[in-house]
């Protein structure tokens, strides 16, 4: 079901204002009046109803009702553990293209890294990267209806990638790291990984060429396992989605992972 992602947060008393895109998305596209509703995403992921208290001037003011007192889910769709991608900074505009699809597959999080493959010169302009995938990453969750706030973290290290699954996985009971490789490194399968019902699964992917023998043996020894997808050499951005279909498939039609939702085991879900 498609959303409405509100940019901001609601100010005292839970009024909001919209301007240029947004004014025009809903007052002209969606033709909303004065005294009309909707429902909307907050930053966060609750679900909310605003009700239209102007269009005047071009700025919609809206009041919105207390968060999360709209459920956007439907009884029947599962919870499942979060999914985060590391990505290897691509050229182009691929990375944008990757950004899209994981926020519409619900990916918790994307961590982009300049991997020894990474173009020279990749990671510069960051803070309009960062900008424009905020805006993608928005424009794709009110496409798919997604609840789930995709964070996209700016280009880093690789080094500093590692640092920062070492602090990840201590928030989990059950971190797993996969890694996608070329070459079959370990007789390892998807279903083989996720039998183990992780909490949290990281998806490493590397930009194009893949990942380096030094990146490979650093993943391996932070307890990333390898994996290999067939017998085809996948682009880096499709790699990417197949991955992380993959991953969401197998728990979302897992019956072990929907007996344990149902029964007595508690695990926790920070990122989503």
């Amino acid at each position: 079901m498609k959303s409405f992602v509100l940019p901001a947060s609601p100010g005292p008393g839970g009024i909001i204002r919209l301007y240029e895109k947004d004014y025009h998305y809903l007052v002209r596209v969606r033709r909303l009046r004065s005294g009309m509703c909707f429902d909307a995403v907050l930053p966060g992921g609750a679900g909310t109803r605003v009700r239209i208290l102007s269009t005047v001037d071009n700025i919609l003011i809206g009041e919105c009702s207390v968060p999360g007192s709209v459920d956007l889910k439907s009884e029947d769709q599962l919870r499942v553990p979060s999914v985060v991608l590391f990505q290897g900074l691509p050229k182009g505009s691929k990375m944008d293209l990757i950004v899209r699809q994981a926020a519409e597959a619900e990916v918790s999080m994307v961590a982009v890294f300049v991997s020894e493959y990474s173009a020279a010169g990749m990671d510069r302009d960051s803070a309009g990267r960062m900008k424009r995938w905020e805006r993608i990453v928005r424009e794709a969750r009110q496409q798919s209806g997604s609840t789930v706030e995709t964070k996209v973290l700016p280009p880093c290290s690789f080094e500093d990638l590692l640092d920062f699954w070492g602090t990840l996985k201590t928030d989990y009971k059950k971190p797993l790291g996969i890694l996608l490789h070329q070459e079959p490194l370990e007789k390892g399968s998807f279903h083989g990984y996720l039998g183990s019902y992780p909490d949290l699964t990281v998806l490493a992917v590397g930009p194009e060429g893949g990942f380096s023998p030094r990146e490979v043996s650093l993943f391996v020894a932070a307890g990333f396992k390898p994996l290999i997808m067939g017998n085809s050499i996948l682009r880096t951005e499709t790699a990417a989605i197949y991955g992380v279909a993959a991953i969401r498939t197998i728990l979302l039609e897992s019956e072990a992972w929907e007996a344990r939702q149902t029964g007595s085991c508690s695990l926790k879900f920070p990122l989503t």
